[in-house]
């Protein structure tokens, strides 16, 4: 028999500390250029000129090749000058009229700010590189008695697998023996540990916490929730927002701007002002340094990628920066009520029967409910099991009436189950004293019993809405969202909910094509419109809203329609949400706001000759830095 335990372990590599120098090579290569720098100018009035220029030389290479490198490709791809290019030119120029230093701290801070992006991105990165760890990439087979260690991708559907306590689900599954408790922080960002029975679902990437359980493969390795929720997030993160695009845009056209104006800076101070030659170029100079809009291109990237990660850590999955930046600007949102507003399996409120035999009764309702997949039936039968009605009561001659009911016999008696319609509407709303016309007005579905005699009973059964509607509701009207709510429910039903639940508005009777317009209507009246569900049925309306936000246990047409995905299926996530959004947007016009800020202020000192390359140098590169740093908050 072989040992699992390679099942939840990750193989380690055996020359870790090689890729975590590749890893962090523009880093190191930044610092030792900074080290370059600060040896030749110690160094300055001991060594040779020529020793002095050789070190900053070095410096120039070492530090600049990466972020050379990046712009002279672009530039070729792109067939557009870039902000690396204007930082080569400046610090090539400070070299020429002599400013080695300054040149060389130029690049220096440039490759330190660089090596922080890099950071940001890289961090970005282990979100993913963290969720595929969770992964197992073997699991142990069960095949003819006998235990089997295969690669994950081996597993077929229908296969049986042996999943022990401590180790991670590889592959989603169905329990077909045993039960646990199993972590699902991985899929939902949820750390309370979830009970699994017999028949209970699974999903890979989840731990097993106490104990040994035998799984049944449904999906294969690579369609599993959890390799969807992986594919999401990098789809998300080579997404980028309108702001970023227009962000990119607008690089090419300022570069070229500046390069002009520097052009001209290096002549007309001469002839007009009477500047000398070497002021002059030195102005220009410092002009192509803090021109240069370094801090401005990154106001938004780390900031995007910094809140997607946090989503992701928290189970909310967002598609692509454009739909989280979307997301604070909503002003309506549309809400599919079964299974999004409400649980989506109906259970039992409310039982009366003849008086005397209540007993009885519900066993014979039990058992011919029994018979049928109706989920009203099974939630019935749900019931009378836990009520210990009585077993093993024959049922003969079963019909089923399509939209009405059934009709069966139980010990030589006719009985029959449906709706008021289906048994008498006027016998129906006149049992218990019409205790039936109450119920519905509640919102609730009636189901009664009938025999020779007339109606024996009813029970009523309703949808019942999630114990955390209503707070979430609560948190979205206060954020001044309007709250629709779309069912194909009769309008009483509807009403009763919408009432329940606090909701702004509900419309009655939708059929998928009545969602779509509704939508479209809400969106002639509100700006900015989103629309949650979980169905088939609610994909079209999903896809016609501004944001699309998918439950994450609805249907996987929902889930791939959708912008924004809720791996757990908690409604106040979506508010939680509109609060990263909101707060991402903030940083990102505090970001541009302050690199405008600091251009301008930095050009206007140049003009004035109060600015000399070292403190432009400092004040443009740090305003870089420190926008990143600003993005970075995100990741909290």
């Amino acid at each position: 028999m072989q040992s699992s335990t390679s099942s939840t372990t990750t193989t380690k590599r055996p020359y870790k500390w090689i890729s975590n120098i590749k890893e962090h090579a523009e880093l190191i290569a930044a610092l030792f250029s900074g080290i370059l720098i600060l040896v030749a100018w110690l160094t300055n009035t001991i060594v040779s000129e020529p020793t002095s220029i050789t070190l900053y030389v070095l410096a120039f290479l070492i530090g600049g090749f990466a972020k050379a490198k990046e712009g002279i490709e672009e530039t070729i791809e792109n067939r557009d000058l870039n902000v690396e290019m204007l930082m080569i030119f400046a610090a090539i120029g400070s070299a020429a009229i002599g400013y080695w230093t300054e040149g060389a701290i130029l690049i220096f801070i440039f490759a330190m700010s660089g090596a922080l992006e890099t950071y940001t991105m890289n961090k970005s990165q282990k979100e993913i590189s963290s969720l595929m760890d969770l992964q197992p990439e073997e699991a142990l087979r069960l095949h003819d008695g006998q235990e089997e260690l295969v690669h994950v991708s081996e597993l077929s559907i229908g296969d049986h697998i042996l999943v022990k306590a401590g180790e991670r689900v590889p592959s989603d599954g169905e329990i077909i023996k045993g039960k646990t408790s199993l972590d699902e922080a991985a899929i939902t960002g949820e750390s309370v540990p979830v009970s699994k029975e017999l028949g209970s679902e699974v999903f890979a990437g989840t731990v097993n916490i106490n104990g040994s359980i035998t799984v049944k493969i449904t999906k294969p390795a690579n369609e599993t929730l959890f390799q969807k929720i992986v594919q999401l997030v990098q789809s998300a993160q080579s997404e980028k927002s309108p702001s970023q695009l227009f962000i990119e845009r607008f690089e090419g056209t300022y570069v070229k701007v500046v390069l002009l104006v520097v052009a001209l800076m290096m002549f007309v101070p001469h002839f007009a002002f009477g500047w000398g030659w070497q002021d002059t170029i030195y102005r220009a100079m410092i002009l192509l340094v803090v021109a240069s809009p370094c801090a401005l291109v990154a106001s938004i990237m780390p900031a995007t990628l910094s809140a997607i990660s946090n989503g992701a850590r928290h189970g909310i999955l967002f598609k692509g920066g454009v739909h989280l930046e979307n997301l604070s600007h909503l002003q309506a949102i549309a809400f599919d009520k079964t299974g999004t507003l409400t649980n989506g399996t109906p259970e039992v409120t409310n039982t009366h029967f003849r008086s005397g035999n209540e007993k009885e009764l519900l066993s014979i309702f039990t058992a011919i409910e029994r018979e049928s997949n109706h989920p009203l039936a099974q939630a019935i039968v749900r019931y009378g099991e836990n009520q210990n009605v009585q077993q093993h009561i024959e049922v003969y001659d079963m019909t089923n009436i399509a939209g009405s009911g059934v009709t069966a016999k139980v010990e030589g008696k006719q009985w029959k189950i449906g709706n008021a319609d289906f048994v008498g509407r006027e016998d129906a709303f006149e049992f218990e004293g019409g205790i039936g016309e109450n119920l519905a007005a509640e919102g609730k579905t009636l189901t009664f019993i009938a025999d020779e005699d007339g109606v024996a009973g009813l029970i009523a059964l309703k949808d019942q809405i999630r114990k955390e509607t209503k707070d979430a509701l609560q948190s979205l009207r206060e954020s001044g969202i309007y709250t629709v709510m779309l069912t194909g429910d009769h309008d009483t039903t509807a009403q009763a909910i919408a009432k329940e639940c606090g909701i702004n508005h509900y419309i009655a009777e939708c059929l998928p094509e009545d969602k779509v317009e509704q939508v479209k209507l809400l969106r002639e009246s509100f700006e900015n419109v989103a629309m949650v569900g979980d169905g088939i049925n609610d994909a079209p309306a999903l896809a016609t809203a501004n944001v699309g936000i998918a439950m994450g246990e609805g249907t996987d047409v929902a889930l791939e329609t959708a912008d924004i995905v809720l791996m757990k299926n908690e409604l106040p996530k979506i508010a939680n949400a509109i609060k990263l959004s909101t707060k991402m947007n903030r940083i990102v016009k505090q970001n541009v706001i302050f690199s405008i800020g600091v251009i301008m202020l930095l050009i206007i000192s140049n003009f004035l000759q109060m600015l000399n390359l070292p403190l432009g140098v400092v004040g443009h590169e740090g305003s870089t830095i420190l926008v990143i740093l600003n993005g970075l908050r995100l990741l909290r």
